[in-house]
């Protein structure tokens, strides 16, 4: 263990105290590797000050990732487009720019189980965090679940409130089970971000039959005119991956 210099103490306890952990961590390193190179004072502390923002910059994009709360990692590089030729790659990479957040539109992701929904779902939110958005992704059920949750125990508005600093909220698998009382919360859910935050949603159900999810045929009207006023919906129409993968393994 390397015993630190009264000097060195005094700086570790500086970036203490004004909060620069990335400094801290490398200053004793890069402060003999200017020795060595001969670097001005300036350049020593413009290399310190860009250690800090490369740390803070890695350090808040960990925190997104943990905030966004998806089951798996996923990008679009790892995504078979020629499997879905429904699915136009040139529209999904240009979402990943993040240009519908700024605009605050929405995406439906629509298709068969097993088709890809959840992976591009997953990849755009990922692309999303690299371009600084704070993302939160849900299952339909579990977001129901809690909407009825938070309603019973009068903590409803907020609850909501939460997803207000939500840029993009991705709501997966919506149709696969019904939504009984927790649809009428999830129609608020979705009214609370119209026009003031992205929504995303991968559904197995075409928009005619979002009646049976939500078992009211007004509210699903209301709902969809909410939905698809700012809309780019992305078909998925092809053979399961899971499927196709299972076939290949049993040949």
């Amino acid at each position: 263990m390397t015993t630190s210099t009264p000097l060195e103490a005094q700086v570790d306890l500086y970036c203490r105290e004004l909060k620069l952990p990335g400094i801290r961590r490398v200053y004793r390193e890069m402060a003999r590797d200017s020795l060595d190179k001969g670097l001005e004072p300036t350049q020593f502390l413009a290399a310190c000050l860009a250690q800090e923002l490369e740390s803070r910059k890695e350090r808040r994009l960990q925190n997104l990732l943990k905030y966004a709360r998806f089951p798996v990692s996923k990008t679009l590089d790892t995504f078979d487009f020629t499997q879905i030729p429904s699915l136009p790659k040139a529209k999904v990479l240009k979402l990943a720019g993040g240009d519908f957040i700024r605009a605050r539109e929405n995406v439906i992701c629509v298709g068969s189980t097993g088709t890809g929904k959840t992976h591009i779902a997953i990849a755009l939110g990922m692309a999303a965090i690299q371009e600084n958005y704070r993302v939160r992704f849900i299952s339909a059920m579990q977001l129901s679940q809690e909407l009825l949750q938070a309603q019973e125990e009068l903590r409803l508005p907020r609850y909501l409130k939460t997803w207000a600093k939500v840029d993009l909220a991705i709501v997966d698998e919506l149709g696969y089970l019904g939504l009984g009382t927790g649809g009428p919360l999830l129609f608020q859910f979705c009214a609370e971000r119209y026009e003031s935050g992205s929504l995303m949603m991968t559904t197995n159900l075409e928009f005619s039959r979002w009646g049976e999810v939500f078992g009211d045929a007004t509210l699903t009207s209301a709902l969809l005119d909410r939905l698809t006023h700012h809309v780019h919906v992305l078909s998925f129409n092809g053979e399961s991956y899971r499927f196709r993968q299972s076939t290949q393994q049993n040949k």
